[in-house]
């Protein structure tokens, strides 16, 4: 049952054209805008580019973001337009129901992040220690993330715009509090223990470890596990919130 959900959820996307360009196309242009920003930079020899520094932190942020817009405007389509109803009419067990939609999303975020990195990497020319694959790996499991909160979020939204705004207080935090603009070190000792617990964070660790390391490191790891179990803990508390219609 869960497989069946996971095609059905694809063979719409398939259909649905400005969904697939905004899922596939659209971080790697928001790469390059960040490229493009960074292309004139005067550096001392033997100083890393700001690329590579924003541009790998962005490999996680960008599919994170995306995907939590696709999935929690989709899965909010499917409660107001009586499908997600309807299937619950039907013996499917709602843990199956929603890792389906998690499967569909996960796969196509697993692509938009090998699009995204192959980008990176072959455009314009990433340079960090780790190899491609690791970074890859981190950032399917961040644009996991994102599905897993969008699944989440949209049990709390009645319109397309609610889910939308959503994004201030679930995206925009986690994004201001990973480290990229300031180094946690530094932050203020109550914004520092709130981004301790966010999960961008610990995927924004791992991509700093698979900067500064050419082989995986324990930390690393334990922040994909950390990233993992939070994902896993999100989409069982979203199956909790499915139900049978919008009140």
């Amino acid at each position: 049952m869960m497989l069946a959900t996971a095609g059905r959820v694809l063979d719409q996307l398939r259909h649905d054209h400005r969904s697939v360009a905004l899922i596939l196309v659209v971080p790697a242009l928001l790469l390059a805008a960040v490229y493009f920003l960074f292309e004139n930079e005067n550096l001392p020899p033997g100083r890393p580019r700001t690329f590579d520094r924003a541009g790998l932190v962005m490999l996680a942020i960008f599919p994170f973001v995306v995907m939590f817009l696709v999935t929690s405007i989709t899965m909010l389509r499917e409660r107001t337009s009586g499908t997600l109803e309807r299937l619950l009419t039907t013996p499917i067990h709602k843990a199956d129901l929603l890792f389906g939609y998690a499967l569909a999303f996960s796969i196509m975020a697993a692509l938009q992040s090998v699009v995204a990195t192959a980008v990176a990497y072959w455009v314009f020319g990433l340079n960090i220690k780790g190899g491609p694959g690791l970074v890859v790996m981190i950032a399917v499991i961040n644009a996991v993330l994102g599905v897993a909160l969008g699944l989440l979020c949209s049990a709390f939204a009645r319109t397309e715009f609610q889910a939308v705004q959503f994004m201030p207080v679930v995206v925009i935090p986690q994004i201001l509090l990973c480290g990229l603009f300031v180094a946690r070190s530094r932050m203020n000792g109550v914004l520092e223990s709130i981004s301790n617990v966010l999960p961008l964070t610990f995927s924004v660790d791992a991509l700093q470890e698979v900067a500064g390391h050419a082989e995986a490191t324990p930390a690393m790891w334990h922040d994909i596990v950390a990233v993992s179990t939070m994902v896993v803990a999100v989409l069982v508390l979203a199956s909790l919130t499915l139900r049978r219609q919008i009140r």
